[in-house]
């Protein structure tokens, strides 16, 4: 059979190139993790924050610093520890005994891209400070609203082996990431090209830098304003309803996904859609990036947990149910 071909509508070759730079700029120094990098790349499109989780050592941060710098916005780093206070992320109100009023002194959490390191090392009163943060892209201190920049975006990463000293992100705040990545290990390629490149360079604040900015401010809000007219079929929408809805009906599930999680899931799939030169989602969009919406999303059972089960295992479980329009 022949390939199927297609003519887009839609000029959407501009994200498509601007998105290929800015992963040639991060190959420059990153090895592998191109699964991961598209979804990160998906979510800055579609207006997402980003969890990434991952053993130490696998370059989390040193990607989203990296994803930073391609990109000509203001960027903070907090790192999150036990005794972060929310003022020490929003910023807090200081008096000024030359003009005898209160002065409000911005915390790191202004800027464009936020990367927060250890998320899940700051206690709940400081996670629960970020809930108005991510969903509003404002804050309110002492009854003041404070409007953020825009872009904003929040690229968090967390390690899921070491626990001591660190707090279980409330589910409310998980809601509010679009994406949950897992970053694995290097297979033996690309672990042996890693110490290959520090043999050749092994200084890595020259590798970086080599990294260019290759996209403005200006030009990522078109980008995304491009991603918001691509088009979703409704038999397309409707099946990323039944999959959503699927969660909350589920034996092996003590919590379902939210709607939040069906808007996500559409925006996601718009985006993943114009990184493959396309200006139209197919299912195969929602499948591939269904499990990086939803597993942190839902819950499992105890007993299903005991049995050692997984949320991908469930979501993988509920993708083969439901049927695929076609």
């Amino acid at each position: 059979m022949e390939p199927l071909s297609f003519e887009n509508k839609l000029d959407i070759s501009q994200v498509y190139i601007a998105m290929s730079e800015i992963k040639a700029e991060l190959g420059k120094v990153i090895v592998g993790q191109e699964d991961s990098i598209e979804l990160i790349l998906a979510g800055i499109l579609a207006d997402g924050h980003i969890l990434l989780e991952g053993v130490p050592g696998v370059a989390k941060t040193l990607t989203a610093k990296l994803l930073a710098k391609c990109i000509d916005v203001e960027f903070s780093r907090i790192q999150f520890t036990p005794d972060l206070m929310p003022s020490d992320v929003m910023g807090t109100n200081i008096f000024n005994p030359k003009t005898s009023e209160f002065e409000f002194r911005k915390g790191p959490v202004f800027g464009n891209i936020i990367l927060i390191d250890e998320i899940n090392r700051a206690p709940a009163k400081t996670q629960a400070a970020l809930f108005e943060v991510m969903e509003e892209r404002k804050m309110t201190i002492d009854g003041t609203a404070y409007e953020l920049g825009y872009p904003f975006m929040v690229i968090a990463t967390q390690n899921p082996v070491e626990h001591e000293g660190t707090y279980q992100l409330p589910e409310a705040q998980l809601d509010r990431f679009a994406c949950k990545l897992i970053v694995d290990y290097p297979d033996l390629a690309g672990e042996t090209e890693i110490i290959r490149r520090h043999q050749q360079k092994a200084n890595m604040h020259q590798m970086i830098g080599t990294i260019n900015t290759v996209l403005s401010q200006e030009k990522l809000l078109s980008l995304r304003e491009l991603v918001s007219q691509v088009r979703v079929d409704d038999n397309i929408m409707e099946y990323i309803a039944k999959l959503v809805l699927s969660t909350r009906d589920n034996n092996d599930l003590f919590l379902g996904a939210s709607p939040r999680a069906s808007v996500t899931l559409l925006n996601m799939s718009r985006a993943l859609a114009t990184l493959r030169s396309r200006d139209f989602v197919t299912p195969e969009d929602v499948i591939y990036i269904a499990p990086s919406v939803l597993r942190h999303r839902i819950q499992l059972t105890p007993e299903k947990e005991m049995e050692g089960g997984s949320p991908d295992d469930i979501i993988a479980a509920l993708i083969n149910d439901i049927e695929i329009p076609r």
